[in-house]
């Protein structure tokens, strides 16, 4: 696939050096933010980590924030951006799917392996964005990935397809349809339909790196249970669960960050 990219290379001079590029995705232009280290000289490079956001969600969020602010005082860099469909990106949210999530996800990992300061790559993804991660992890190998972290990873959502109920809108799953979600945001039947047969744990299975999985067990939209059979199918993992945090660790941003951020730092 060939990446056309429309960037605006002004780097801003702020805590970081920032930059927002607009990477072409397989659905439209994906809006994404790339974070170099303040302290990193002209020429060295350092470990890069690109955070996936989940389900309706955007790359900026308080715990996104927080994990970018931990990394950067590591010097380790960070890219964030939003899926298609979603936040400042191109694509229509009907027309999303968790394939086309990956095929996002690798365009940008395209992308950020060309950068100069870029030494090696590890992906972090919540909810939804940890299901792509996994799988895009798998798919790529640890050659190109040197690890990942999953937090609240939603490989629920295979079952919510097949039983006919995501984020508590009901369907029939045999014949799914367009389904109303909230707000102005309609799932398309292409996205039911593509998530009944995932493989979900398959191919992230063939990955080998280590990962993390953080999760909270007081979950009540992926259960806890999720990230465990994670750490079945890995090879070389770990699960951190935060006891009483809810799927956003909404309460316990900086102690579900930290543990992100002392994971990913030790490259």
């Amino acid at each position: 696939m060939v990446l056309m990219v429309a960037a605006m290379v002004l780097w801003c001079a702020t805590a970081v050096a920032q930059q927002h590029v607009k990477v072409q995705g397989p659905m439209g232009k994906l809006d994404t933010e790339i974070m170099k280290p303040e302290q990193l000289k002209a020429g060295q490079k350092c470990p890069v980590v690109i955070l996936m956001h989940g389900f309706t969600g955007k790359k900026e969020s308080p715990l996104f924030d927080e994990i970018a602010k931990g990394l950067l005082a590591k010097n380790i860099g960070v890219v964030r951006f939003d899926f298609n469909g979603h936040g400042q990106s191109e694509g229509d949210f009907k027309n999303m799917t968790v394939p086309n999530e990956i095929e996002d996800a690798k365009a940008v990992i395209k992308y950020v392996e060309e950068l100069d300061f870029v030494q090696n790559i590890a992906l972090l993804g919540h909810s939804q964005g940890g299901v792509v991660a996994s799988m895009t992890a798998g798919e790529l190998g640890a050659t190109k990935i040197r690890k990942v972290c999953l937090m609240a990873p939603a490989a629920v959502l295979r079952e919510d397809a097949l039983r006919g109920s995501t984020m508590g809108k009901n369907y029939d799953p045999r014949n799914p349809g367009d389904v109303k979600m909230f707000g102005d945001k309609v799932l398309g039947a292409n996205y039911i339909q593509t998530a009944q047969t995932l493989p979900i744990f398959q191919t992230a299975s063939k990955f080998v790196g280590p990962v993390l999985m953080i999760h909270g067990t007081y979950d009540v939209v992926v259960p806890w249970t999720f990230s465990e059979y994670y750490s079945y199918v890995y090879k070389n993992s770990k699960v951190q669960y935060i006891e009483g945090a809810d799927h956003g660790f909404s309460k316990v941003i900086p102690e579900a960050a930290g543990y992100a951020v002392n994971f990913l730092t030790k490259f």
